[in-house]
């Protein structure tokens, strides 16, 4: 944990932010300048400054997730490289939609993707909605350009225009709610104003930080905005590994089995304006995902 450090003259108390970190058998001490003296805040900026040590830790970890993956990821013959995402798309696309509510199962989903095969019993809705999620997927993938709402909307609109075309590819006009949240979104008088800071915001980032931690945040703040009736969290997962496939790093699927604890770390990080809550939540799960090549 970060402690505070005084440094002592004749005339003035210099005081730091200091933590120290062992890096294999050594270890170094990272530090701050606070002032001369201790500010109001202190909690805000201890908070800051180990998060920010924390990217700064994790990037490395990161970076050799990406460079092993790559390098076992182009020797598979090109069968299986396909064979590799298809498997990730009906996991993907099962999981996201089970979060959003979704009756298939992840054996019905893999049928209907991969064989065609409708399941029996089941809402007509939920097997468009698939089979949409399959189509943006691929769309997703080759994708070439940066993100803009015209690529987003589209995305929207490829996903709800066979189940609510009312709504497909259009910035909502009304206020939403998220049940069993304390979650405050926007109002509708908002999003215009609100879109175009998340895209000022992007532009200025998207070179400047880890594309896992962008992806991250990108998750994060286009879920907070809200600008779609519904679909914001498949979109904003979408948008997630857009990010991720676009500077060459393994994809995330965000399981339904551990969506108590996603849905949680979204919340408290929209509650508590920490963007790290999240953040940190997401690079855990990264890690935990692709840990077999973390080891050096």
């Amino acid at each position: 944990m970060a402690h505070i450090r005084i440094k002592k003259t004749k005339d003035k108390d210099y005081y730091y932010l200091e933590h120290t970190i062992r890096e294999g058998k050594a270890f170094r001490n990272k530090q701050i300048y606070l002032g001369t003296h201790l500010p109001a805040n202190i909690n805000i900026l201890t908070e800051r400054f180990m998060h920010e040590l924390f990217e700064e830790l994790c990037d490395k970890q990161l970076k050799t997730i990406k460079k092993k993956f790559a390098a076992e990821f182009s020797s598979y013959p090109k069968s299986a490289q396909k064979k590799y995402i298809e498997d990730f798309m009906i996991k993907f696309t099962y999981n996201t939609n089970k979060i959003e509510g979704s009756t298939l199962s992840l054996k019905e989903t893999a049928d209907l993707l991969e064989e065609h095969i409708t399941p029996r019993n089941k809402s007509l809705e939920d097997v468009k909605e698939t089979e949409a999620h399959k189509k943006v997927f691929y769309e997703m993938l080759k994708y070439k350009k940066e993100l803009t709402i015209s690529s987003i909307l589209h995305w929207h609109k490829e996903l709800f225009k066979s189940t609510d075309a009312e709504i497909a590819g259009k910035i909502r006009k009304h206020p939403v709610a998220i049940a069993r949240t304390k979650v405050k979104l926007p109002i509708p008088a908002e999003l215009d104003t609100l879109l175009h800071e998340f895209f000022i915001w992007y532009r200025k980032y998207k070179d400047k930080t880890n594309p896992v931690i962008l992806a991250a945040l990108v998750h994060l703040k286009f879920v907070t905005i809200h600008p779609v009736s519904d679909g914001n969290g498949r979109i904003s997962r979408i948008m997630m590994n857009f990010i991720l496939h676009k500077h060459n790093y393994p994809m995330l699927n965000i399981e339904y089995s551990n969506r108590n604890a996603y849905y949680n770390a979204l919340e408290r990080s929209q509650t508590q304006s920490k963007d790290y809550i999240f953040v940190q939540y997401l690079i855990k799960r990264y890690f935990k995902r692709y840990q077999e090549y973390m080891a050096e």
